[in-house]
């Protein structure tokens, strides 16, 4: 496959560094983009509502103040796309449920609001499954996603539209959000970057739940540089998130130098308790032997998550309770199969189920805190399996094995999210099937800059390593297809 050389394939950070300097306009930018989407987006359904025109005077205006010499945002001028979860004003905005087909917000909520401050051109809202539950990109509303390297195969989810948006350059930057690991598993089907940020890091006036610190919003890019730089509009102090606390957003603009060579690494092919499929380990074990050698330190050794699935399964669970309560006790079949499995699951739980649950998050993090003293990362696969048909709602078994509940298969991811630690997918060759293979990097408590620093120094180590490098979907592939995408 050859790598595209179009304006819209180039890096997020060169794009911007090019529109500040006028070597290209915002209004020749967003063309490009347009003309991809036009190409490809019918073949994978990526990007589902959509306002070209808005856009189109957006990028007008964004070329004005580069003429008149105005103070630029960090994102100016840069087309983006923005998860169908995150209210946007006048565009669109379903949650992938047809109770809210028609939903146009009147205003922006706090992260969409500061990436269009920040410069942005909001081109498209990005596909998600219903309410953004499960890891495959599907809903009522808009139909299924496909993967950019094979569009009969899911891309993961729920922050699915971004992830293809980005591989098939669509878009420079977009953005997602993670429960139990929504950033990172598109990011790893797909073959891009997801960041998952500490909790408050990136402020949230959306999340119903306030004081559940497991899910977060954050960035998604081609590259760890290019999701810093989102990351540097969507990071903030702002008080109406009880996580947050004072921090610069600015600081993530560029990201941290790190020395790959001076760090203690520690690798886990199933973190102790995650089902993960024999080819997806004989793959990673592959890929250990390819990196392990750029690290000072780097042995296999798994932290302590203790009962990390019945955790998250609480917690989980509890949001679903508040949220959703409404509409199932109107009519359950208002609310979709993963929904209504979850809100279920909920009722079925007790208060001492709830107790139970923190005070076990609560130990394994404390664990976890003292796993970090040895080690600066912690590397382990993102997924558990190769993409399967996205008409397939989920894995049901992993090696014969017959799995928890409908995200269990995702619990490489969540039992990460139960710690609070900040976590990065970041592409890392193909696996068995050659289909993209996600490395999870795990950084120290609160350690967000050092955790992206890592990531961009691993992507930048792989590079060089064909095995491990960052795979290109092949664009002839899809060029002037429609597929259907129906459920």
């Amino acid at each position: 496959m050859t790598t595209p050389t179009e304006m819209c394939d180039i890096s997020a950070v060169e794009l911007r560094r090019m529109i500040g300097t006028k070597e290209i306009s915002p209004v020749e930018l967003l063309e490009s983009c347009i003309g991809r989407i036009e190409a490809v987006n019918p073949a994978v359904n990526a990007l589902v509502a959509m306002d070209l025109d808005a856009a189109r005077r957006a990028a007008r205006e964004a070329e004005k103040a580069v003429m008149r010499g105005d103070e630029l945002g960090v994102l100016h001028g840069l087309p983006t796309g923005v998860k169908d979860l995150n209210d946007t004003a006048g565009l669109r905005t379903t949650y992938g449920s047809p109770i809210f087909a028609d939903h146009v917000p009147e205003k922006d909520e706090r992260m969409v609001a500061a990436v269009r401050a920040a410069g942005a051109v909001i081109v498209a809202k990005t596909n998600t499954p219903e309410w953004g539950a499960g890891a495959n990109t599907r809903n009522p509303v808009y139909g299924a996603t496909g993967n950019p390297f094979d569009p009969k195969r899911i891309c993961g989810g729920s922050s699915g539209g971004s992830a293809v948006a980005l591989s098939l350059g669509m878009l420079p930057v977009c953005t997602g959000s993670d429960t139990g690991g929504s950033l990172r598993i598109p990011a790893a089907f797909c073959g891009i970057t997801g960041f998952r940020p500490s909790p408050g890091t990136v402020p949230s006036d959306k999340r119903g739940f306030g004081w559940a610190p497991i899910s977060v919003q954050g960035p998604m890019g081609r590259t760890a540089a290019d999701a810093s730089l989102m990351m540097a509009a969507q990071a903030g102090f702002d008080s109406c998130d009880p996580f947050s606390t004072p921090i610069d957003g600015m600081s993530f603009r560029t990201p941290q130098p790190v020395d790959l060579g001076r760090l203690r690494v520690a690798y886990t092919e199933d973190l102790g308790f995650a089902p993960v499929d024999n080819d997806i380990r004989a793959a990673f074990r592959s890929k250990v032997r390819a990196f392990k050698g750029l690290f000072r330190e780097c042995v296999e050794a798994t932290p302590d998550l203790g009962d990390a699935n019945d955790v998250f399964e609480v917690l989980r669970a509890v949001g679903y309770l508040a949220r959703y309560k409404a509409w199932y006790d109107e009519d359950p079949a208002k609310l979709g199969a993963n929904v209504r499995a979850n809100y279920e699951q909920g009722l079925s739980m007790t208060l001492a189920d709830f107790s139970r649950a923190h005070s076990e998050q609560t130990k394994a993090y404390r664990r976890v805190q003292a796993f970090f003293k040895d080690f600066d990362l912690l590397l382990c696969p993102v997924t558990p399996v190769t993409p399967f048909p996205w008409t397939q709602l989920y894995m049901t078994h992993i090696n014969g094995e017959k799995l928890r509940t409908y995200f269990h298969w995702l619990a490489l991811t969540y039992g990460i999210t139960n710690t609070g630690h900040p976590a990065c997918a970041v592409p890392c060759g193909v696996d068995h099937e050659s289909m993209p293979f996600g490395l999870q990097v795990v950084g120290p408590h609160k350690g967000d800059a050092f955790t992206l620093g890592a990531a961009h120094a691993l992507e930048q180590a792989f590079a060089a390593k064909p095995e491990l490098a960052r795979p290109i979907p092949d664009l002839s592939k899809l060029n002037g297809v429609v597929n259907d995408f129906r459920v």
